[in-house]
């Protein structure tokens, strides 16, 4: 799955030591400090985008080693004659302060590039420092995106859930793992964005569209799709009673069990596997708890002829 993604870069970044000795790994001689230009780019983090994706922290860990000798180019034109800048240095920067709306701590991928000053590209360096250049885009590979609730690999099939819905009040997205290549970074004009801008594609060649845009103009097929919608509400509308019903009974049958873990199995699991333990927590709630009926029926304990008889009612 081929993986574009735009975000915050190109800012000014100062050698640091040991930069010249890891630059010289990538030229073809030693450069000196007045012969290069340093700037550091958000490559990508673990937030969830625009497009309710979002890179596992441990994609991030394996893209950082991938990118580093990466090229910098523009609009993600493979070209030689675009190359503008090598990433020499990478690391996964950790916000623990900050949540990500997946519930884990904010991370990100940090790149460091260099160019050789030259009088071809001073233009662009005072862009960069002058903020004109702030917007680069990765691109990059991964093997799998993992749906959020069911944990299915969305790349193989539709796996029923809608990435931006909740499910039993857990957002729905998809979790890029996996990471099997690096290819460049690029910078790109697009307009600013608060952090993260994104452009993706799967490497098809078929525009990305949806069912509706699919049967427009064709009034039965546009029927049939409003009633299989109607169907798949009612569908998950059941499921999500079905999960409930699950948490419910396995807090009955065991008082011991972490509400929240049950909650968590209940979002993986599929309406059979439900229905399944539904059938199995209530047996054994129903054991734990037997139903007693409010009349009893059967022979009457004989009364005493004892003296006090007089007074029973």
């Amino acid at each position: 799955m081929r993986i574009v993604k735009e975000a915050l870069g190109g800012e000014g970044a100062a050698l640091a030591p040991g930069d010249l000795e890891l630059i010289g790994q990538l030229a073809r001689r030693p450069l000196s400090p007045e012969e290069v230009y340093t700037f550091s780019v958000r490559l990508c983090d673990n937030e969830v985008d625009r497009d309710f994706d979002r890179f596992d922290p441990l994609t991030l860990e394996e893209l950082a080693t991938m990118f580093v000798g990466k090229s910098g180019i523009f609009d993600h034109q493979w070209s030689a004659r675009g190359q503008a800048a090598r990433i020499y240095r990478t690391e996964v920067v950790y916000e623990p302060e900050r949540p990500t709306r997946a519930g884990d701590h904010y991370c990100w991928l940090k790149g460091y590039a260099y160019m050789v000053r030259t009088e071809g590209n001073r233009d662009l360096i005072a862009e960069i420092e002058g903020g004109i250049k702030k917007e680069v885009s990765v691109g990059c590979s991964v093997e799998r995106a993992v749906c959020s609730i069911c944990g299915a690999d969305r790349n193989q099939g539709d796996c029923g859930h809608v990435k931006g819905q909740e499910y039993g009040g857990q957002l729905c997205y998809a979790s890029l793992e996996g990471a099997s290549d690096a290819y460049e970074f690029s910078f790109v004009a697009v307009p600013a964005q608060p952090r993260a801008g994104v452009v993706k594609g799967a490497g098809s060649p078929y525009p990305l569209i949806g069912l509706k845009e699919l049967v427009r103009g064709n009034p039965r097929c546009v029927l049939a799709l409003e009633e299989l919608e109607a169907e798949a509400r009612l569908g998950r509308k059941y499921l999500d009673g079905l999960r409930e019903d699950v948490v419910r009974l396995a807090l009955l049958a065991d008082r011991e069990l972490d509400s929240r873990a049950i909650k968590s199995l209940a979002m993986k699991l599929s309406p059979a596997e439900l229905e399944e333990m539904a059938k199995s927590y209530a047996r054994r709630a129903g054991e734990k708890y037997p139903l007693k009926t409010q009349l009893e029926y059967g022979e009457r304990p004989a009364v005493s002829n004892s003296a006090d008889q007089a007074f029973l009612v």
